[in-house]
């Protein structure tokens, strides 16, 4: 049996012209998850991540606070849809970018509709594979491990296809894995535990590493 934490990575430069690069927040939040999991004596004998910027960036700084260099089995099934094309899929004109809680409000409302219009079929976004198909490579990742001797796994990965997998397992309609994926908190940990036949739904969207006046403006969601 596995026991999967699953974290999104730190905040990252929403708004700015390359989105997959940690902020400073971003490494704050990873490495002080890195230092309380240090404290539990957490250790990992799987580690998994994306292979985006942010992905990467974000396992460095949770290494660094738990003074531990961990090495990761790189998968493009935990890469993140592309956000614009979701969006450009139901809503084809440019837009503003969003630097007022108004324009910021806007975008994800549009990426709501067009993840659901993306899910349900009604859409096929640039560049994008079919959804079922985009949920089958995340599927790939939990089948895996339920067939692996793997004890302890982390693995970072982005909102989107923690929500896939979390969606996967209580087996959630479109538009309650869409909120799943709206909600995650950056390095936000959900558990799931793995059994050849089993996937269950430990933990989910947890930041206790958070927890604190000292970090009272340290949970965000972009």
């Amino acid at each position: 049996m596995a026991t999967l934490y699953l974290v999104r990575h730190g905040q990252a430069s929403f708004g700015a012209d390359d989105y997959d690069q940690l902020s400073a927040l971003g490494v704050q939040q990873s490495r002080q998850l890195g230092a309380y999991l240090r404290a539990r004596c957490m250790t990992f004998d799987t580690v998994l991540t994306g292979t985006l910027k942010r992905h990467a960036q974000t396992l460095a700084a949770l290494s660094e606070g738990l003074q531990n260099q961990l090495g990761a089995t790189l998968w493009r099934n935990l890469n993140e849809y592309d956000s614009e094309a979701v969006i450009a899929a139901v809503h084809p004109e440019p837009l503003a970018r969003p630097t007022t809680p108004e324009l910021y409000r806007h975008h994800f409302r549009l990426l709501r509709q067009g993840l659901v219009a993306w899910m349900t079929g009604r859409t096929q976004p640039a560049g994008l594979p079919a959804w079922r198909d985009f949920q089958q490579g995340v599927v790939d990742v939990l089948t895996t491990l339920q067939h692996s001797d793997a004890q302890n796994v982390l693995l970072v990965s982005s909102g989107g296809p923690i929500a896939c997998a979390i969606g996967h397992v209580l087996a959630t309609p479109p538009e309650a894995t869409v909120e799943l994926n709206m909600r995650l908190r950056n390095t936000a940990v959900s558990e799931i535990t793995c059994t050849p036949r089993h996937l269950a739904l430990n933990t989910y969207n947890t930041v206790a590493h958070l927890e604190g006046p000292e970090f009272s403006d340290c949970i965000t969601h972009a």
